[in-house]
């Protein structure tokens, strides 16, 4: 394992915009119980046609196209995805089981052909992981995890893992039951530990997702950690975790300045409230489509004025 570390690693700017949500998008935006009848079906999946129109024509309005990627599931954005091949655009598939807290394969151990049928960029996984966390779980979850891994190694397929650290109970009784105190006491650490963790036991991400940091030495302290031991061109983006836009802002503009955050990954506060009006009819198709435009527009200029160190 060793000797393919060197490889490893996305070394250019990624702006992504997710999309790629299902069991909380289902339930929460549409109000549906699975399994969705045809015409349940068809409407989740024109909503995330939706958002790619968003995302087309935030290209048009100097997101670079370059730097810009999508971040799709295959359920609901097939036609989305195999759009996005035709025309070039940089996709991430995700191939995570949604609405559960263990990692498994969505399509099983057929996973690699459903990433071959797609052509995606990155290969996308959602992972629960906390060190401290339950022992057993963490070790079947490793071990699946390790099996795409040495997948995307040998078939060049580039590897993004989205890390998520939720708190034991211990813990969150450590910080009071305040979570914003977890947060920033403790989850830093955790997700360190857990990315080192996950490293020796021969997992190699390209790209880390990253939940939102308030502080910039723990944005540096995570980087030290996906690049230490010659993974020198690992990258880290930032993901927006659903929060309130004066949130999100705040946490691309403290990643922005540390090298190793190469983006960032904003879906919810990104589309959300406009899917929501569009549903509701409050507003129709291309105001719509602009508002999520707008909102995936603004994210890049903030990235990229606290990148360069100009004010916002």
């Amino acid at each position: 394992m060793k000797g393919s570390i060197m490889n490893r690693g996305y070394n250019k700017p990624l702006y992504l915009l997710p999309f790629d949500h299902r069991q909380s998008y289902v339930t929460g935006m549409f109000k549906f119980e699975p399994p969705l009848g045809q015409q349940e079906h068809d409407a989740v999946a024109d909503s995330k046609q939706l958002i790619y129109e968003g995302f087309r024509q935030a290209l048009t309005q100097g997101v670079p196209s370059n730097y810009a990627a999508l971040l799709v599931d295959e359920e609901f954005g097939s036609a989305v995805l195999r759009d996005a091949l035709k025309h070039g655009y940089a996709t991430a598939l995700s191939v995570e089981k949604s609405g559960v807290d263990e990692f498994e394969f969505e399509y099983g151990n057929d996973y690699a052909s459903h990433i071959e049928t797609f052509k995606p960029v990155f290969a996308k996984i959602l992972v629960r992981y906390n060190p401290e966390g339950d022992e057993a779980l963490n070790r079947r979850q490793t071990t699946r995890i390790r099996q795409l891994s040495e997948y995307c190694q040998s078939a060049q397929q580039l590897f993004m893992f989205e890390l998520l650290v939720p708190a034991t109970p211990a813990q969150i009784d450590r910080t009071g039951k305040d979570k914003n105190a977890y947060d920033v006491q403790l989850r830093p650490e955790l997700m360190r530990q857990s990315i080192e963790a996950l490293q020796d036991a021969g997992i190699e991400p390209d790209v880390w997702k990253i939940e939102g940091l308030d502080r910039r030495q723990d944005c540096e302290r995570i980087v030290q950690s996906v690049r230490r031991n010659g993974r020198d061109d690992v990258c880290c983006i930032v993901l927006g975790r659903g929060a309130d836009e004066s949130k999100v802002a705040a946490w691309l503009k403290t990643a922005a300045t540390v090298p190793g955050f190469t983006g960032f990954a904003v879906g919810r506060t990104s589309f959300w409230d406009a899917v929501a009006d569009y549903r509701a009819g409050k507003s129709n198709r291309h105001d719509a489509r602009a508002r999520i435009a707008s909102r995936y527009s603004e994210w890049v200029h903030i990235f990229e004025q606290a990148r360069s160190g100009q004010p916002s």
